[in-house]
């Protein structure tokens, strides 16, 4: 089995700058498990967070955007919620486009300042997150 192009592990720590949570429209899939976290970090019940900040996609649930595309959650530059924030977030920039190859990581990376930075995460690491954010 080949090895992944990262396999030496690459560096990532969130400098919290908010720069993932703007831009183009998206979707940021909310669980029904991590909905009770989400509105106990702002002091809602689950029903007025989920009026609040969710749309409904289907039958899934995803956080509302500002019209410029901006998270609802985000507040300044940061995340309002950030330690009980979505998967999908925790798991951010290890997303299976960014890993495909060290060009679509450093692209990613122009629009990160925490990407290539800080804390050398292992190849073990990304391939736990990986598993993490993988659909089910």
């Amino acid at each position: 089995m080949k090895r992944p192009w990262y396999a030496d592990g690459l560096q990532f720590e969130c400098v919290r700058c908010g720069a993932c949570c703007t831009g183009e429209p998206g979707y940021v899939w909310v669980t029904e498990g991590e909905l009770f976290p989400l509105a106990a970090a702002k002091g809602m019940t689950a029903e007025e967070f989920r009026e609040r900040y969710l749309r409904q996609v289907g039958s899934s649930f995803t956080v509302r955007e500002r019209a410029n595309g901006d998270c609802a959650m985000l507040k300044g530059n940061g995340c309002s919620v950030y330690d009980a924030r979505p998967a999908q977030c925790r798991t951010f920039p290890f997303w299976p486009e960014f890993l495909d190859s060290r060009a679509s990581w450093d692209e990613a990376a122009r629009g990160c300042p925490g990407m290539n930075h800080g804390r050398l995460c292992s190849l073990e690491e990304i391939e736990r997150i990986l598993r993490c954010s993988a659909p089910t």
